[in-house]
């Protein structure tokens, strides 16, 4: 019965692209009568309040496939066909904040000037409304057929991973690193961005766990690997909790190294330290897939 449900032409294709996107231009545009766009403080509200809308839609264009792998069924394949339009969706929210992004930097230039610019964070946006915009253009067949198959595929993949660590890592932040209390929706949003990241990679891991065993001698490390693996991924979770603790430490050690220090102003995200607890599960999603190669083998044998 759900399964023909969501088969229904309205929650599909445009049709569900309008169904998102006119209540949330509508949103911005009630948002806009409640504060003061003449003044810097109003548009950068505003500037604020569409991303906030913006970045859900892009966590669950993000996890899609993964839940796709992770949990087979008819939502997941529903949400998988239509996240072309989810997608779009985010693109109407994210050209929202560029609107008010151009409106803050032409009107209120010297707000923008004194205030509000640094350079790495102009880097940063550049190259995500850069990825934005060609993810967009070729996710339509005219763009689509400018490109290889693999050309496609690493766009899209390196887009949707660089757009989500600019928004995530705007959470962490909030959490981690600014003074102040974080309000309820840094920690909504930072751990929703994560909880999305961790679904690509259990996918990842899930995939990778039923491939056939590779011939090997090294049986007897199977536990090694197995408990370097789950170590790991304690101790990453814990650091993905805990990033107001380890980060200033990490900062002090980092920024006494002089070539840190004249990237930082150029490059976005210098020195990754928000991505050290990331890195650290990585490690131990391969050690264990590794330890279940191995397994297999053993098993085999």
């Amino acid at each position: 019965m759900r399964s023909m449900t969501l088969k229904i032409k309205s929650i599909n294709g445009w049709k569900l692209f309008w169904l998102i996107a006119t209540p949330l231009s509508a949103g911005m545009v009630l948002g806009m009568t409640r504060v003061d766009l003449s003044s810097a403080e109003g548009v950068s509200s505003m500037i604020q309040f569409s991303v906030r809308r913006a970045v859900p839609l892009l966590y669950v264009v993000f996890a899609a496939s993964s839940l796709q792998v992770l949990f087979p069924g008819s939502f997941t394949r529903w949400l998988l066909r239509n996240r072309k339009f989810i997608g779009f969706c985010f693109a109407t929210a994210m050209g929202w904040q560029l609107m008010f992004i151009l409106w803050l930097v032409g009107i209120h230039t010297d707000h923008y000037v004194n205030d509000v610019y640094v350079l790495s964070d102009v880097v940063e946006g550049v190259v995500g409304y850069t990825f934005l915009i060609a993810m967009v253009l070729t996710s339509f067949k005219f763009g689509r057929s400018r490109l290889t198959q693999k050309q496609w595929k690493l766009l899209h993949r390196s887009a949707i991973y660089y757009l989500w660590m600019y928004a995530w890592i705007v959470y962490w932040f909030n959490l981690f690193y600014y003074e102040g209390p974080a309000v309820l929706l840094d920690y909504v949003y930072y751990w929703g961005g994560f909880l999305a990241w961790g679904l690509r990679l259990c996918a990842w891991s899930k995939k990778r766990w039923r491939q056939p065993a590779v011939p090997s001698d090294a049986g007897g490390m199977r536990t090694l690997f197995l408990l370097s693996g789950v170590a790991a991924i304690l101790i990453g979770l814990a650091g993905s909790g805990s990033g107001s603790v380890w980060s200033p430490p990490a900062y002090e050690f980092l920024y006494g190294f002089s070539v840190v220090n004249f990237v930082d102003p150029f490059i976005p995200y210098s020195p990754l330290i928000p991505f050290y607890p990331i890195f650290i599960l990585m490690l131990g999603a391969l050690l264990m897939v590794k330890s279940r190669v191995i397994k297999k083998e053993a098993e085999q044998e």
